[in-house]
């Protein structure tokens, strides 16, 4: 996202019982969602952090907020939701594998593990209401606009050669 997400740690480092609080707004710069809903461009995460000093390295505990805008999975009227999740991570001195984060140059990135938090959080088939019954399968209408919509009930083809006999 921005160089806003790269902490210095220098005051904490190697001082265990150590902390200090943050709060920081980082304008996204690349859409964070799936393909339904999603944090578009331009939009705000409100950060509020907290980086404590432990012996291992640098934990950093925080909250996001932030709007999600997107299409409701099953009538695909626009929807808005309020995103709120917590992280925890741990930002080691030294890693003992390719995944761990690291303290680099006296600083944290918290860019990946703010992305990986948001996007998780975030519902893979989002709806505007729970009671949404979603479009018509057969012609494509909203149930919401027209509860009563229906069809006549459909013909089983195995019937089609009686019909051909009474349009005879």
């Amino acid at each position: 996202m921005h160089n806003d997400l790269q902490i210095s740690v220098h005051d904490l480092m190697y001082k265990p019982g150590q902390m200090r609080e943050k709060a920081l707004e980082v304008v996204v710069d690349e859409r964070l969602g799936n393909y339904a809903v999603g944090i578009e461009v331009g939009e705000k995460l409100e950060v509020d952090i907290r980086l404590e000093s432990v012996h291992e390295g640098i934990l950093a505990t925080g909250d996001v907020f932030a709007t999600a805008t997107g299409e409701c999975s099953r009538c695909l009227d626009p929807i808005e939701t309020a995103v709120e999740v917590d992280f925890q991570e741990l930002f080691a001195y030294s890693g003992t594998s390719e995944d761990d984060f690291l303290v680099v140059d006296e600083q944290i990135d918290i860019d990946q593990v703010i992305r990986d938090a948001v996007v998780l959080s975030l519902p893979f088939q989002p709806v505007c209401d729970a009671n949404c019954d979603g479009l018509c399968p057969t012609c494509g209408a909203k149930y919401k606009d027209d509860p009563q919509h229906a069809h006549e009930a459909a013909i089983d083809p195995r019937w089609n050669g009686l019909k051909s006999l009474k349009e005879d």
